[in-house]
């Protein structure tokens, strides 16, 4: 295991103000020793994608509760492509569709969080498993 932080980036983009789930997670990161900035709610695709740059962050997580996730989640995968940001593991949570799934993991959604998605035993760990695959991969 890399002893460098996981730094991992969390928001919510446009006029949702439901916030509890990010917080929740962000803590659980942050408790789990992960370096987290949370961005807070009503960010802007250009805003979120600027501090992944900006912080080098192995992590985008975001969170959606009223709806037009679709809509931002195009967006935010075409400025990470654009940016060269393809080793930033992006992850979604909220109220996601099943059949709005696969499509999130076509444009490069690694994972979706759904509510009620147990903290530190998937979420958790998952960030950190999946991290550490991509630092073994990049250092090949």
């Amino acid at each position: 295991m890399s002893k460098e932080k996981i730094k991992v980036i969390t928001a919510k983009i446009g006029t949702d103000g439901h916030y509890r789930g990010i917080e929740a997670v962000t803590r659980a990161l942050r408790d789990a020793g992960m370096e987290v900035i949370y961005l807070g709610a009503g960010r802007r695709v250009e805003e979120v994608v600027t501090a992944v740059i900006q912080e080098d962050a192995d992590v985008l997580g975001l969170s959606f509760l009223c709806g037009g996730h679709m809509q931002a989640m195009r967006r935010v995968m075409a400025r990470v492509k654009e940016e060269n940001l393809g080793h930033v593991l992006v992850v979604v949570g909220g109220i996601i569709y099943d059949d709005e799934i696969p499509e999130m993991k076509e444009l490069g959604v690694a994972e979706v969080f759904l509510p009620g998605t147990p903290l530190k035993h998937n979420i958790v760990d998952y960030v950190s498993r999946e991290v550490e695959k991509r630092r073994a991969f990049s250092e090949k």
